[in-house]
């Protein structure tokens, strides 16, 4: 298989584990989180910056890359790592999330997906093979099959025939994958909150042998608890061999909670976005460093920070940056924020070595200002 799992450690305290995923473009350790880089790029961080935070595998999007600037050219360039320069692992979403996300522009049909692009009303289609057709051009180590992506709240009948559908699809994008001996294809599962889906999706999909298994459906508006839950039920269903990958989830307080509960990687676009509105992560909790008490604040953003950011440049300055719309300003808490949620797992991956995630946890929900449930963030 072109993906591999070695399991390294589990941690006595908490169950977490700590691993390695093989790919062809190099290791990552795990638990991971992926910053994205939807079109090709980690908005306004260079490839080099993120190597010097070393981010050990980024995530692109189908869909987005399929519109603009199209696959093929992609593959002309030499793949997705020649055209946006990174000799790392790369993961890129089917686009079945953006795709379903436009409820109002798009028909789903056994065969895929009609949808008008957020761009220009182009009537498109995907499907399984034209997902695997796009990622087998764009060329990610890591690529994902097309799925349904049920809504939050939605009635148990309409979720179990999304996942029934989702099942059919992951069959079908296995059939049509071409690259399988340097491209691993993980399957999706979905089943929303309810457990007797979870545990439908996950045993039909197991039964196919991916090399690594994604959770989806979640992290689209249900509360942190109830994300929580589903994930107790699902992951014990999950090969202990291979990757296990929870989609779309980059807060502090889930990233710590979904190593606990064994995911291995995590992606999301919270970090950069929250950055673009002068949001940053500190050790002691959420700053916003727009607001005018840091007008003449001359310290950095996180004292305990060791980031670019941090080393050079004051709240003050970034202040103003910001409030004048200088791009330099969301560069700067942008690779802030990627730095500390790299950092965090870094952190967590030390306490399972440890035996101490659930003391670790504590200590830094304390630090940052999160309650049992999160709330504080």
């Amino acid at each position: 298989m072109a993906i591999t799992y070695e399991p390294i450690k589990t941690c006595r305290q908490s169950g977490a584990r700590l691993g390695l995923v093989h790919t062809p473009h190099g290791t990552i350790e795990t638990p991971a989180f992926m910053p994205v880089g939807t079109l090709a790029t980690v908005k306004t961080v260079s490839p080099e910056e993120l190597k010097l935070m070393d981010a050990q595998i980024v995530l692109s999007n189908t869909y987005h890359l399929f519109l603009r600037p199209g696959h093929e050219i992609v593959r002309r360039a030499g793949g997705l790592h020649k055209f946006m320069n990174w000799d790392r692992p790369i993961l890129t979403d089917s686009g079945g999330f953006q795709v379903f996300s436009l409820s109002d522009r798009r028909k789903i049909k056994e065969e895929g997906v009609e949808f008008r692009s957020h761009l220009n009303g182009d009537k498109l289609f995907l499907s399984p093979e034209v997902a695997m057709q796009i990622q087998n051009a764009l060329g990610a180590d890591i690529i994902m099959a097309f799925d349904e992506c049920a809504p939050y709240p939605a009635e148990h009948g309409y979720v179990k025939q999304s996942l029934e559908r989702t099942t059919r699809w992951a069959e079908r994008c296995l059939l049509s994958h071409e690259r399988p001996h340097d491209q691993g294809l993980f399957a999706i599962v979905q089943g929303g909150m309810f457990a007797d889906l979870r545990k439908q999706s996950a045993t039909e999909l197991t039964s196919m042998d991916f090399p690594g298994y994604a959770i989806g459906g979640l992290s689209v508006g249900e509360p942190k608890p109830l994300m929580y839950e589903a994930l107790e039920e699902t992951v014990p269903l999950l090969p202990t061999g291979k990757p296990r990958y929870l989609m779309g989830v980059g807060s502090p307080d889930a990233l710590v909670e979904g190593a606990i509960r064994g995911i291995d990687m995590f992606d999301c676009v919270l970090p950069t976005r929250i950055a673009r509105n002068g949001t940053v992560m500190t050790g002691t909790g959420r700053l916003v460093v727009r607001n005018a008490k840091y007008a003449e604040d001359f310290g950095p953003l996180d004292p305990a920070c060791t980031c670019y950011t941090c080393r050079h440049y004051s709240r003050a300055y970034i202040r103003h940056l910001i409030k004048a719309d200088e791009t330099f300003g969301i560069r700067l808490t942008s690779i802030h924020n990627l730095h500390f949620l790299l950092e965090l797992m870094r952190g967590v991956r030390q306490a399972i070595r440890e035996d101490r995630l659930l003391d670790f946890r504590d200590e830094f929900f304390a630090a940052y200002g999160m309650d049992e449930n999160g709330k504080g963030f």
